[in-house]
């Protein structure tokens, strides 16, 4: 009874938190400009695009041009480009589009399944000459000198990297907002969020500004700004990425994050996935055939943390939708619960203190360590480099109480136990992504744990991918979250391609002209 009147109560505050915020942000709200016929090519997906590229029905130089007049109309709106090489990046496309016309093997071809396609980044992955801050001021000037290994690969298939994009503070927040370039904004709703820490990929993607976005997630990072954006994410089993050159990392060090992308279309995920995959794209085996009909169906359309505000009655419906629609398709969906969703943020906290990196380090880009008490005070004082989410971050870190290892790895072995058994190689769970739509500006300091729907596979290093289920009466982006057990990538595209089709997948945050 106590349980449930505190979750009524949550409610309520939930709702009154956000007509506060909205007497504010509403006012904001921008529309985004159309998408001009001129560029109409943007709005279709990587690999149809590589295609005619390679069979010389658009040119490489043509299509970087569309994408920098795009994020030149959107960026205004948005914020996201935080630094770029549309000169180099118009130079490579000019020379890729002399070796098509002089001709080029099918084995080279075959190799770079990406020529002449641009793409975009999140700025912790270091692209060699742009900006490398973090979205903090101690690297405010900082340039990579080299490529992240996922950039390289991404470099090795063709693909032209075009600009990086803002992310919070060492890509530690469900906003993405720093001190150095400001908040980025949502393509369907200025005064709201993008989420993070892809904020900055998922806002450019959703504008139509770049084909191909290149992500992170260690919390949802890559899949709550899908969600807010009405896209496509893909966040991999655990192990098979690698993080060297991401958020300065060596890419030796054990971690549940992994590189990944978001798209307005499902059937980018796979073929991007094989890039970043390198030599273990044969072990996901991400092509491989699925029959849905086989499939067991799962679904968490509610957990019992206490700390995560409840689900909102539209994200339920939507999850309602989903089961009946595979109820009308002879699937039936069982309900799934565990001892351990009543505790997703404590397990993903306490998982966080097992990665190489400290935050408080890296914040003063490794030259000591930011205090929190000291920060709260300059906070309070105006004079703090950081925002107030990274000021909490480090009060989480360095002034709460640690979560028991004990209990939290005692308790995180049994629901990935339970969970593996229950899905095992033929299962998928449709999850709820998080309690509600993109919320409103800094609403997220209120309620900081509404990201432990996703941060809870990242524990079990379980793979998941977004799925987009339109939007709401307000325009704003809906969906769900398709996890399977490790290595099973393959179900999860499977069935987000399926309810794509059923339920339209990505909307457009804006009219495009195509007559």
């Amino acid at each position: 009874m106590i349980k449930h009147a505190f979750l009524v109560f949550r409610t309520y505050l939930d709702l009154f938190i956000d007509y506060i915020f909205s007497l504010y942000w509403e006012a904001k709200r921008t529309p985004l400009p159309n998408l001009e016929k001129k560029h109409i090519v943007l709005k279709e997906d990587a690999v149809s695009i590589a295609a005619k590229i390679r069979n010389r029905q658009l040119k490489s130089e043509d299509l970087v041009q569309m994408c920098i007049e795009r994020i030149k109309i959107v960026n205004p709106i948005l914020n996201a480009v935080t630094d770029e090489r549309f000169e180099e990046a118009l130079e490579e496309a000019r020379e890729i589009d002399r070796m098509l016309d002089e001709g080029l093997s099918e084995e080279y071809l075959k190799k770079k399944p990406f020529l002449g396609v641009p793409f975009t980044a999140k700025e912790s992955h270091a692209v060699k000459g742009l900006l490398h801050t973090l979205g903090i001021k101690a690297r405010a000037h900082v340039r990579a000198h080299e490529d992240a290994e996922c950039v390289r690969l991404m470099r090795a298939a063709g693909a032209l990297p075009l600009a990086v994009t803002n992310v919070p503070e060492i890509n530690k927040w469900c906003e993405t907002r720093n001190m150095v370039f400001g908040q980025t904004n949502n393509p369907y709703h200025a005064g709201r969020t993008t989420g993070g820490s892809s904020g900055g990929e998922a806002a450019l993607m959703a504008a139509m500004a770049t084909p191909i976005s290149l992500c992170s997630d260690i919390g949802g990072s890559t899949r709550m700004p899908a969600f807010y954006c009405g896209l496509f994410g893909i966040n991999p089993t655990a192990g098979y990425t690698s993080l060297k050159g991401s958020a300065l990392r060596s890419g030796k060090d054990d971690t549940m994050a992994s590189i990944g992308f978001v798209s307005r279309h499902s059937c980018d995920l796979a073929a991007l996935t094989k890039v970043i995959l390198a030599d273990k794209a044969a072990e996901l085996d991400l092509d491989r055939p699925v029959d849905l009909k086989t499939i067991k169906y799962y679904y968490l359309d509610t957990a019992q943390d206490l700390r995560v505000s409840p689900i909102q009655p539209e994200l339920r419906e939507a999850m309602d939708k989903v089961i009946s629609q595979l109820s009308e398709e002879g699937s039936s969906a069982r309900r799934y619960q565990h001892a351990g969703l009543d505790h997703m943020y404590a397990l993903w906290r306490h998982a966080m203190t097992r990665e190489a990196d400290v935050f408080g380090r890296l914040l003063t880009n490794n030259q000591g360590e930011a205090s929190a008490v000291l920060e709260l005070l300059r906070k309070l004082t105006g004079q703090s480099d950081y925002t107030w989410a990274a000021v909490l971050k480090l009060l989480d870190d360095q002034v709460l109480p640690r979560v028991n290892a004990d209990w939290a790895d005692r308790l995180t072995a049994a629901l990935r136990e339970d969970l593996l058994k229950t899905l095992g190689t033929d299962g998928v769970l449709l999850s709820a992504s998080a309690p509600q739509p993109a919320p409103y500006h800094a609403a997220p300091l209120l309620r900081p744990f509404n990201f432990a729907y996703w941060g809870i596979f990242n524990v079990l290093r379980f793979p998941a991918v977004q799925v987009p289920l339109g939007l709401n009466s307000e325009g704003i982006p809906l969906g769900i979250q398709v996890v399977a057990a490790p290595a099973q990538e393959a179900l999860c595209l499977a069935v987000a391609e399926h309810l794509a089709r059923t339920f339209g997948g990505y909307v457009p945050p804006c009219k495009i002209i195509d007559t």
